[in-house]
């Protein structure tokens, strides 16, 4: 059954690539945007949903996902829709697993748009007192658990602990933060690219201490805010960080391999000189995805969701407006650094018409 509040669309637009890129994306070049009939209920097969899309989530692992090599999920292929994860509303559906109205979390790439599978949906989402739809792709969503799991799993950061965290007001790294300082922290030094990254993080961010790489002294900084040296270093950027957090650490520290930023659009990958220090301070140096964690979702959900219904937990979201259009551009200015928090797309605004079971 059509869900009728919301018409009917004739064209839905998405995203696809066009030119697989070797070093950064190039709007307008890297991904041409299409606009295709949009599909109906009729069009469903028994377990499918027709999925309208609200927010589109731009994360630093997409880069990773335009490059034909080995990883943990095939590379996207030229003519495809850009893979991407989104909250959606259900338009149609035929399974059990969520009605017309209901908001998912979902794969559904970037596009207006689409039919899924119920394999590929999260169970229609829960979103706890005080509590915003676009958590679900932030605070209460795989940026979440991601630093979650890398800190408390990985990271096993405990009280006394120096932690440092690189792109520290990034999406995941600005809840790693302050997952650390929950945890009872003795130092939490954060890293950014920008004095107003580093001013929100210490004065909202968690941080103890927030350096910009950018800075000339950022090298003779970095040391002194380490003056315990460094048992946690929870990682989303390597490259040169990654070398001097190796040059810092405590022995028996954890490295918390998250991400490489720096890298991604690198023609040229720069690896780090200083890992001899793994051996010499016993480093243990763990990467980890978080679909590993998946059974653990909902137990993390909850204490996530208790942190931030306590006030201990804070959110930061940049939401840019314009929807599938400016989805390329969208993606540099993540690479850039131009977002505080989590980057997102608004495709269509949430809370025109909110279904009540939120």
């Amino acid at each position: 059954m059509f869900h009728h509040t919301h018409g009917y669309k004739s064209h839905s637009l998405q995203l696809e690539l066009v030119h697989r890129p070797t070093g950064p994306i190039i709007p307008g070049h890297t991904f041409r945007v299409s606009a295709v009939p949009a599909p109906v209920p009729s069009d469903l097969n028994e377990g499918d949903l027709l999925l309208e899309t609200l927010y589109i989530s731009l994360d630093p692992a997409m880069r990773g996902w335009l490059d034909d090599v080995r990883s943990y999920v095939p590379p996207v292929q030229v003519g495809e829709v850009m893979r991407a994860f989104c909250i959606c509303r259900v338009l149609a559906s035929r399974s059990p697993k969520a009605a017309a109205g209901d908001i998912v979390t979902a794969m559904n790439g970037i596009r207006e748009i689409g039919i899924l599978s119920d394999k590929h949906i999260e169970k229609p989402a829960f979103l706890p007192p005080g509590g915003k739809t676009t958590d679900l792709l932030g605070v209460l969503g795989m940026t979440g658990l991601t630093a979650y799991f890398g800190m408390m799993k990985i990271g096993h950061v405990k009280k006394g602990d120096t932690v440092v965290v690189s792109a520290a007001a990034g999406a995941t790294g600005s809840v790693a933060v302050q997952i650390a300082r929950i945890q009872g922290a003795k130092r939490v030094v954060g890293t950014a690219g920008s004095d107003e990254k580093c001013r929100w993080l210490v004065e909202e961010g968690g941080a103890d201490v927030a350096l910009n790489y950018k800075d000339p002294e950022f090298r003779r900084k970095f040391r002194e805010a380490t003056p315990e040296f460094v048992d946690v270093y929870f990682d989303n950027v390597g490259g040169e960080q990654l070398d001097m957090a190796l040059a810092r650490a405590n022995r028996g520290a954890r490295f918390v391999m998250c991400g490489g930023i720096s890298q991604y659009n690198a023609e040229h990958k720069q690896g780090p000189k200083n890992i001899a220090n793994v051996i010499t301070m016993r480093i243990r140096m763990e990467g980890f995805i978080v679909f590993d964690y998946k059974d653990e979702y909902p137990t993390a959900l909850g204490q996530l969701a208790q942190w931030l219904a306590e006030g201990k937990l804070k959110r930061k979201e940049t939401i840019l407006k314009g929807g599938v259009r400016i989805a390329d551009e969208g993606m540099v200015k993540l690479y850039k650094g131009g977002n505080i928090g989590k980057l997102l797309i608004e495709v269509k605004n949430a809370d025109e018409e909110r279904p009540s079971k939120l």
